[in-house]
């Protein structure tokens, strides 16, 4: 049976899944003052950084509609979606709605919708479950209930470099914002399992806040052998390469994997940061 594991634009695949037919990307707008860049293929992160740091107002992002969503489902056998965390973005709610209006005149099509709960790195890990159980030859209903398992267990963490979106969207003040670029505060945060974001730690430096970070991960992974590491950068390979060896020197992950952010991650990670689901 031929299966189809659709994600927004949000989750950061690694190049052979990029190249799987099974794949596909849909992809989220995102705007800087008047300036429109659609999150596929073409996306060009340097001058999106550029454009986020030239302009005073704070970058948004438009999730796809429910018609992005739809017209990905006529095809054969079942349909997995895996979207950004609900509580960050409309892409669930219109996949939601994609699937009632699909299944009015499709009743037998199997359609989950996955609500990562999470965000870049967290979807592609979740993605790749969804695949692993289907080529063990799991049926639709297992998928759901063992990827909804998996999600429960899985941890998103990131460190922030650049703090100026934080600032631009109000989620930080001014004062705030100013008192961290002084004393070079870097921000530890995490995810919730609502799927919200919430400050866990900080540090002086980003070296610092990488190996709080790695010491974090060391405290709360839940069997590592079983469980693969994966790591999205801004613009930063170096320091994503860093992570990875000071993470995986303290904990055993069976597997582990980095790439670049696009789109979505990038407004939300901004230059010089650092994403690691597990």
């Amino acid at each position: 049976m031929e299966h189809k594991i659709l994600v927004d634009s949000c989750t950061d695949l690694p190049k052979h899944l990029k190249e799987d037919s099974r794949f596909k990307v849909v992809p989220l707008s995102l705007m800087v003052d008047d300036k429109v860049f659609v999150d596929n293929g073409e996306f060009n992160q340097k001058e999106f950084l550029k454009t986020m740091k030239e302009s005073s107002n704070s970058p948004k992002s438009a999730c796809p509609s429910p018609d992005d969503y739809l017209k990905e489902f006529n095809k054969e056998g079942d349909t997995f979606v895996v979207t950004i965390s609900s509580e960050l973005s409309g892409s669930y709610n219109s996949a939601e709605l994609a699937k009632r209006l699909y299944l009015e005149e499709n009743p037998n099509k199997n359609i989950g919708i996955i609500d990562s709960r999470s965000a870049s790195v967290g979807q592609t890990l979740i993605s790749m479950k969804i695949k692993e159980l289907i080529s063990e030859g799991h049926l639709f209903n297992d998928i759901i209930k063992k990827v909804n398992a998996f999600r429960s267990e899985m941890k998103t963490k990131f460190v922030l470099e650049n703090i100026d979106n934080l600032r631009k969207s109000g989620r930080l003040s001014h004062l705030q914002a100013l008192v961290a670029n002084v004393l070079n505060i870097k921000p530890i945060m995490g995810g919730t399992p609502e799927g919200t974001i919430a400050k866990l730690e900080q540090a002086r430096g980003i070296t610092k806040a990488l190996v709080t970070l790695a010491k974090t991960i060391e405290r709360d992974v839940i069997k590592p052998n079983e469980r693969i590491l994966a790591i999205a950068h801004c613009n930063c390979i170096e320091r994503a390469q860093f992570i990875k060896e000071e993470i995986l020197k303290r904990v055993p992950f069976k597997d582990s994997f980095i790439v670049d952010t696009a789109g979505v991650s990038t407004l939300y990670a901004n230059e010089g940061g650092i994403i690691v689901a597990y």
